[in-house]
């Protein structure tokens, strides 16, 4: 970089030059300068006019147009006459065609600015409808990720089914079953889960932890603690298995695994029923003895006692939860029959004892010496506030206590007053219940097919062509102060009925311009097929009618009552109030054939004319 003083000597010395040269150049030589200098002017000029190349070359004696001013700047007279500019010289039109120039210059710039903004928009509209569409896609692929699980666990559990039912059920086949027996009303498994490992080998037992991590991944969290539970419980008895094998075999089984086999026993007997609340105490006082340690603390023996005591807290957790699925399905099943007793499974309280009866076998044995009584003796005090005076009841008390209900005649149904029945129950005189059990028997003997009674026959025909689009509508409406002079010679009764309801969308304008079938407008209610039944119909030859009435509370219902004769009441529905499709080729359809009246209808749509 140069100096400030080194560039304006460089400058000096320039022009020195050029007025050396204009001094010593000859006349040609001044004339062609200044041409070549004028060409170049006019030049630029043709650039900044926007000239092609093809025209540069172009002078008022040389082109192809055969005009002597091409250089010239053209003057429209008439135009400039007619806005009233005619009186401005050369000059001034100058100034004026170039501050037109500047203004078009500046609008096309803002034109094409704008032009630039609207691309910028809309390259960024379409990166937010690509980002919206990965999200739709990303949503639709994990919607099929769920529904690929859930069509494996569907097959699972049907592979589970046909092993069961062909014999050769594996333990995975039992427990899936049991845990799928909680959901259902009326299954009832009456053995705990971990009874099922009874019996098994290592090599099944480690199968059965593999296919446990199977269902644990296809059901994605639902029933995660109780598939937790079985594979500590199955690992446990593998580990056993394992001790057992390597002690016959001899060598290896002789090591120590940290409790000895001679106060073994005192373990389990310690832990067994144990609630779960009692063992969570217990595990929480080994752990904080761990961890305070000690000079002459086996750690070993305390975590070997730990390993153990999981075990048996998923034991306990299961079979607390085993007791609540029964009494749960036992209270479902008193509540359907009616039975009123005394609460289900409840916890035994135990009187308070004398002084000496306090220690009976167990306490005795809990009570001797040894490192299997230690973290009882520690956690005693702790969990005796919540577990004290309650006894667990086993699978064998449930059993009796079921025995017992059943022979006290609990399990009897309670007889009903005619206050307690519901709206739609349908009453059988013990007469006609029996008249209609001869019939059944009398068509049985002379078809011998018992396969569909009269009421599935026309259950099965007002079900037929149902769509997608349908749904059963059994609203019904009361109908009181409703009086029948027949009443005193037939016994009134309600028809049985089986009614649909059409519904869809309508695409008018508004819902076209708001809606698509990603988001769809709210379905409407666009007709109804009603299917009344009146097979026992005392003339046979009077045809049911039907009266549209208008709804007092709301004027964009109505009220649909069908009048048959005896021994049938009317009957009523609530429908919406719109004008009725009473065109065949619509799917109106008003008959009476085979003891069914069948009323269906669709409403009128109203299209838009201009």
């Amino acid at each position: 970089q140069l100096s400030l003083q080194e560039r304006l000597r460089l400058k000096e010395e320039k022009k020195k030059q050029a007025a050396l040269l204009k001094a010593l150049e000859t006349p040609e030589e001044k004339r062609a300068r200044r041409l070549a200098k004028k060409e170049a002017k006019e030049r630029k000029k043709r650039e900044k006019m926007g000239w092609g190349e093809e025209y540069m070359g172009y002078t008022n004696t040389d082109n192809p147009f055969g005009d002597n001013n091409l250089l010239g700047t053209f003057i429209w007279s008439k135009a400039l006459e007619k806005k009233g500019i005619s009186h401005l010289d050369e000059k001034d039109l100058k100034e004026r065609n170039k501050r037109i120039q500047e203004d078009n210059r500046l609008e096309l710039q803002k034109v094409k600015q704008l032009r630039l903004e609207r691309e910028r928009e809309k390259a960024m509209r379409e990166q937010e409808l690509e980002m919206l569409q990965r999200e739709k896609e990303a949503e639709h692929f994990k919607t099929w990720e769920e529904q690929e699980d859930n069509f494996h666990l569907q097959q699972a559990k049907l592979r589970s089914k046909i092993r069961i039912r062909d014999g050769r059920a594996k333990p995975i086949d039992l427990l899936a079953k049991y845990i799928s027996a909680e959901d259902d009303d009326l299954a009832v498994e009456m053995h705990e889960p971990y009874t099922f490992l009874n019996g098994l080998t290592v090599s099944d037992m480690e199968d059965l932890v593999e296919d446990i991590q199977v269902y644990m991944e296809l059901e994605q969290g639902k029933n995660v603690d109780f598939w937790r539970d079985m594979t500590i419980i199955t690992e446990d008895e593998i580990a056993k298995l394992r001790k057992l094998e390597a002690s016959g075999k001899g060598g290896p089984g002789e090591r120590r695994d940290g409790v000895n086999a001679s106060v073994s026993s005192d373990v389990q007997s310690v832990f067994k029923g144990k609630t779960y609340n009692q063992l969570q105490a217990l595990y929480q006082g080994i752990e904080s003895k761990i961890r305070a340690g000690g000079p002459n603390l086996d750690i070993g023996y305390w975590e070997s006692l730990l390993q153990q005591l999981k075990a048996y807290m998923a034991r306990a957790r299961l079979r607390e939860r085993h007791q609540d699925v029964l009494r749960q399905k036992l209270y479902k099943l008193k509540q359907e029959q009616g039975v009123e007793s005394e609460p289900l499974f409840p916890i035994i309280k135990r009187e308070p004892v004398s002084p000496s009866d306090r220690l009976d076998p167990e306490e005795s044995l809990e009570a001797q010496p040894g490192p299997s009584s230690e973290p009882e003796a520690e956690q005693d005090t702790e969990a005796k506030g919540e577990t004290e005076g309650e006894a667990v009841l086993m699978e064998e008390d449930l059993i009796q206590q079921s025995l017992d209900d059943y022979d006290a005649g609990k399990y009897s149904p309670r007889l009903l007053g005619p206050n307690e029945l519901p709206f739609d129950a349908h009453v059988l005189e013990a007469d006609e219940d029996t008249h209609r059990l001869l019939l059944l028997r009398q068509q049985l003997q002379v078809t011998g097919d018992a396969s569909e009674s009269t009421d599935d026959i026309f259950f099965r025909k007002a079900k037929e062509g149902m769509g997608a689009d349908e749904a059963q509508f059994s609203v019904e409406m009361p109908l009181t102060g409703k009086a029948y002079l027949w009443a005193d010679k037939y016994r009134p009764r309600k028809p049985r009925f089986f009614n649909r309801v059409h519904t869809g969308f309508e695409w008018n304008k508004y819902n076209q311009t708001h809606y698509d079938f990603d988001n769809p407008p709210p379905k409407i209610v666009q007709g109804y097929k009603f299917n009344i039944f009146y097979p026992d119909l005392i003339d046979k030859r009077s045809t049911p009618e039907y009266f549209l009435e208008a709804c007092q509370d709301n004027k964009d219902f109505a009220i649909l009552r069908f009048h048959a004769g005896p021994p049938y009441e009317d009957i009523a529905f609530k429908i919406v109030n719109r004008e009725w499709e009473y065109s065949h080729r619509h799917g109106f359809r008003c008959q009476f054939a085979n003891g069914i009246f069948q009323l269906w209808f669709h409403f009128k749509r109203y299209r838009y004319r201009r």
